[in-house]
């Protein structure tokens, strides 16, 4: 009887050494398994900080380059988020420098309205569907000392189509565009919101006109960055690769 309760002991001392040896073994496989797990996400996000110090410092640099041009008198207004980058609007500021447009017409109303006047524009008439946005834009101006910049505020209107985009009032007297640039209406409003500039803004185009859109890591603005390089044949098209994406269509 001792004999079968010792043995019966031992069997059980053995399976439970079995057990706790099993258990260990899963356990270790399950640490090595979240081991590489975490190395991989610390790796991937490793990346994803490196990348977005890439950016933080191309707009810092770009910002460093564009403040000594404009020669402000006042504080530049915050760029990105809502508003456009450093990187897109020193490369507007390059190409109002460059081309001395007679008249610019803007899509959307805010810093950039400040820095094409500041970089040499004479006359520029910018759309804006909010009162809110356009009213700020149009104080900005004021505080900068800025002429020759009209704000127009409408609201967008429903066209036949279905779309929604800026009023025939808006566009009254318009004509001879030598540089548009598009940054409105938000895609909020639709996510082909802006396509219909090809139509209503195409033919009031200079033949030497440079159009420059923002946003263009949008598959929606590729598309109509490519539209209107397509109706411009004397013309091409560059992506630029900046925070939000640039086109600019300008002649060959």
């Amino acid at each position: 009887m001792r004999n079968s309760l010792q043995a019966a002991g031992l069997v059980l001392s053995l399976l439970l050494l079995i057990y706790i040896l099993f258990m260990q073994r899963k356990m270790a496989i399950r640490i090595n398994s979240l081991s590489k797990q975490m190395s991989k996400e610390i790796k991937g996000q490793g990346s994803v900080i490196k990348s977005e110090l890439g950016h933080h410092y191309h707009q810092v640099e770009a910002l460093e380059q564009l403040l000594p041009l404009l020669k402000l008198s006042s504080t530049l207004p915050p760029s990105r988020g809502w508003a456009a980058s450093p990187d897109f609007l020193l490369t507007l500021s390059s190409i109002v420098r460059k081309n001395k447009p007679k008249f610019v017409l803007e899509l959307g109303s805010g810093v950039s309205t400040l820095v094409a006047a500041k970089s040499g524009a004479k006359r520029i008439i910018s759309l804006d569907h909010s009162v809110e946005f356009g009213g700020a834009t149009r104080e900005m101006l004021k505080e900068h000392k800025v002429i020759g910049a009209q704000i127009r505020i409408n609201e967008l209107l429903t066209y036949p189509a279905g779309y929604k985009w800026y009023s025939p009032e808006a566009l009254i007297g318009i004509k001879n565009i030598d540089l548009l640039v598009i940054d409105g209406p938000p895609s909020s409003i639709n996510p082909d919101a802006r396509y219909p500039a090809l139509e209503h803004i195409l033919p009031l185009l200079t033949k030497r006109a440079t159009v420059i859109l923002d946003d263009a890591n949008r598959e929606d603005e590729k598309k109509l960055a490519e539209a209107f390089a397509a109706a411009m044949p004397e013309h091409k098209l560059t992506f630029l690769h900046h925070e939000k994406g640039t086109a600019v269509i300008s002649p060959r």
